[in-house]
């Protein structure tokens, strides 16, 4: 029996957990046994102060679950001594007493291409023929076992047109899950229903994709040479993409499913409108979302001052859509905006790269800005992070962002989604934010292979 991190226990079977257990019980140790035929954890229970090992196996759809609770002691010691014997015992054991009776169907296999050649996204290319993704690969791998394909062509769309949508999808996944939820994958839509000890919500991927023109190519984007162009691409151009992504979901009114009615509805979005245009957007959703601009200046004593500017519309080329996402009729049924630019091949690839996964020769280096937390700063701060250093460290949901409804008629209390940044409109048309101490707000990650030293 060896220890292992947290990171690679919950990345091989942290799907597992169900949203109760870290609220009665506390792990305070990981470990594998036989090459990681089965895992384990001890836990210290909250109530009383005593230990148990907890031995998981994987049953017939390869996902671990927990197959053997010890005895309890008032010992870690004892309780690490019996897992260990219960781990020993059941590596021995043959595949068929892992499983547990109820497992249905066949897991999702990602990365055996049922598409012809010429329509495979790059992205999945990367996935599951590049060594330097070998990380992201195995780290989805796993998750795949616990991950339902209620739409019937998450494989098909996930190798060829809809990759970035179904990383996406993989990524809140994963999220939520860090989050402490339960997916229930009974409906179809909205996306995701999560449940966890605080309540429900549903929640629906959203992705903002490239613009097309009447043959079905890809229009480039504007460039964007002077701080005019700029301003002009992050104020009008984008507000209006942002706009019509979320406009045609708001059009599907989840609301009246019976499976959502009720509850909170999150639209969770993400920018794939042209190649890491994520990294650079971030700022021209809030403008859309409350229809406020904010300028700023220097006060006699060289403090910020903020003053909100209400905005009416977006206008580009020939298009004219009205700002302020939430004033929209029936908006009032989507309780949040969630954002993240973390959704893409190079999040799971770093987060793989912490468990563990991939090739020992793969270097990354993570570089971009987080917020800078000096009330009077105008620029961001930098970083620059190498991403296979033992200090290291990254979750799922850092960088998240969540822009609630002033007008929701079910808002979601921030309680319930931890670790993300919360924003709130204030009267005044002031934004009101509660942040992570360290919350990035977009970054790049740089790949190179370690110096042979021969």
């Amino acid at each position: 029996m060896k220890p292992i991190t947290l990171t690679r226990f919950n990345a091989l079977a942290g799907y597992c957990r169900q949203p109760m257990t870290l609220h009665i019980a506390e792990e305070v140790g990981w470990f594998e046994h036989a090459n990681e035929r089965v895992l384990g954890t001890v836990i210290l229970d909250d109530t009383d102060g005593d230990y148990s090992g907890v031995t998981l196996a994987k049953d017939q759809m390869g996902r671990f679950r927990s197959v053997h609770l010890t005895d309890f002691y008032p010992s870690a010691h004892w309780a690490k001594a019996l897992l260990r014997r219960e781990m020993e015992r059941l590596s021995m054991a043959s595949d068929e007493e892992y499983y547990q009776g109820d497992e249905e169907g066949e897991p999702l296999n990602l990365f055996t291409p049922i598409v012809d050649t010429y329509r495979l996204n790059p992205g999945f290319i990367a996935l599951a023929d590049t060594p330097e993704y070998f990380a992201g690969r195995e780290i989805i791998t796993p998750m795949m076992h616990w991950y339902e394909d209620l739409d019937g062509n998450f494989v098909e769309q996930f190798q060829s047109t809809g990759f970035n949508a179904r990383i996406w999808e993989l990524y809140l996944f994963a999220t939520f899950v860090e989050m402490g939820y339960r997916i229930e994958n009974i409906h179809a839509t909205p996306d995701f229903t999560c449940d966890g000890v605080l309540g429900k919500f549903s929640v629906e991927a959203v992705t903002v994709n490239p613009t097309l023109d009447r043959t079905g190519e890809i229009v480039p984007p504007p460039p964007i040479k002077t701080d005019e162009e700029r301003w002009s691409f992050l104020r009008e151009y984008m507000p209006i993409k942002f706009g019509s992504s979320l406009t045609s979901k708001l059009a599907k009114r989840y609301w009246e499913k019976p499976n959502v009615a009720g509850k909170p509805l999150i639209f969770a979005i993400e920018d794939f409108s042209s190649l890491g245009s994520m990294v650079h957007t971030r700022s021209a959703l809030p403008v859309y979302l409350f229809g406020y601009d904010h300028d700023w200046e220097r006060d006699e004593n060289g403090g910020l001052r903020i003053t909100p500017r209400k905005i009416q519309t977006h206008k580009w080329g020939g298009k004219v859509i009205p700002s302020g996402f939430f004033d929209l009729p029936d908006s009032e049924n989507v309780s949040a905006v969630l954002f993240s630019n973390s959704g893409t091949i190079s999040k799971f690839n770093r987060m793989g790269v912490l468990a563990g996964f991939g090739s020992t020769d793969v270097i990354l280096i993570r570089q971009g800005t987080a917020v800078n937390h000096d009330p009077n700063a105008t620029e961001p701060q930098k970083f620059k992070h190498l991403v296979n250093s033992p200090e290291y460290q990254e979750s799922w949901g850092e960088g998240l962002d969540i822009f609630h409804n002033p007008n929701a008629n079910h808002p979601i209390e921030p309680e319930m989604l931890p670790g993300a940044a919360h924003h709130w409109l204030l009267p005044d048309g002031q934004i009101e934010s509660t942040i992570p101490e360290w919350h990035p707000l977009g970054s790049i990650t740089l790949i190179a292979k370690r110096p042979d030293d021969k």
